[in-house]
């Protein structure tokens, strides 16, 4: 099944996000095409004001073969980047893990959303990323069925999921509590231990999902 992956990378671990870094009044959209060439980033927004000190910086870098700007609309220039000889492997990657771009903006850090055709994809991914010595932070993982419903199980059971909203909530979490163990067993009409082994199972999934997720091991 197809996994969506949200995450931050530095500009420093890509050439999109070294060439662009340039001012922090600029802020940098990746247009969501499918090139027909090879070129995984060609297209790009910026939005801004002093477009004239940024084409120039860009265009200084040696990476850069040429720079074309497309079309204005408002505060927004789309431009076409011809890359030279590159030293960023990370579209290599994306390339490699098939990955597809839906979604990525920067400058600092920059998000991308990212959809790979199955598990094992993210995995190639995660593992090609550390080979290159690319690091990046894990927002969110989901699938398109949880995407189209809006509903994130992360794989736990409907009472595990009832005693972690009414954990949440409650306050339970929070420091100091506002709620305890036994209130958010009241709640749900169960006993103390029944509502702690499902916090503690629930809670245990979820952050297994979400903070070791860079290797996939658990998403099988």
């Amino acid at each position: 099944m197809a996994v969506i992956v949200e995450l931050s990378i530095k500009p420093d671990d890509f050439d999109l996000g070294r060439v662009t870094a340039v001012t922090d009044d600029m802020h940098i959209e990746l247009e969501r095409v499918v090139p027909t060439g090879g070129d995984v980033m060609p297209f790009f927004w910026a939005k801004g004001s002093n477009f004239e000190s940024f084409e120039r910086a860009v265009r200084e870098n040696r990476i850069v073969e040429e720079l074309q700007a497309v079309a204005r609309v408002g505060d927004r220039v789309l431009y076409h980047v011809y890359w030279g000889d590159t030293v960023s492997s990370l579209t290599t990657i994306l390339t490699e893990s098939e990955a597809t771009i839906l979604e990525a903006h920067g400058n600092s850090p920059w998000v991308f959303r990212l959809r790979f055709n199955d598990h094992a994809g993210l995995t190639e991914f995660h593992n090609l990323s550390n080979e290159e010595g690319i690091d990046f932070h894990v927002e969110r993982i989901y699938t398109l069925t949880e995407e189209e419903t809006g509903v994130y199980t992360f794989d736990i059971t409907p009472q595990q999921q009832e005693a972690l909203v009414a954990a949440v909530s409650g306050g339970y979490f929070e420091v100091p509590r506002r709620t305890t163990l036994k209130g958010v067993a009241e709640e749900l009409g169960i006993s103390p231990q029944a509502a702690s082994e499902r916090i503690r199972r629930g809670a245990d999934t979820v952050l297994r999902k979400v903070l070791l997720s860079r290797s996939a091991s658990d998403l099988d």
